[in-house]
């Protein structure tokens, strides 16, 4: 089963701020990784509080927050940033 990467237009304001490398191995991480898994919960971590419901990857120091949408196999990345300031509104 493939799972479908999208990205939210917040998020591509994020991604373009990134370093080349960070950038590349984000989307690596993303689509070679996550998109080819049966359940992409399976290397994720549930979120808690205000981000209840979503879910997060750890690639390095970034954090790349997504809600995992089971009806349409999609995965929908809503924020990338770095570790000490993904978490912050």
């Amino acid at each position: 089963m493939a799972w479908k990467i999208e990205y939210a237009e917040s998020t591509q304001k994020d991604i373009r701020k990134l370093d080349p490398a960070e950038r590349r191995r984000i989307r690596e991480f993303l689509e070679g990784k996550v998109a080819t898994l049966e359940d992409p919960r399976g290397i994720g971590k549930a979120l808690s509080g205000n981000f209840s419901g979503l879910w997060r990857y750890r690639v390095g120091d970034y954090r790349i927050i997504v809600s995992i949408e089971d009806e349409r196999l999609c995965v929908l990345v809503l924020r990338v940033g770095h570790r000490k300031s993904v978490y912050r509104q």
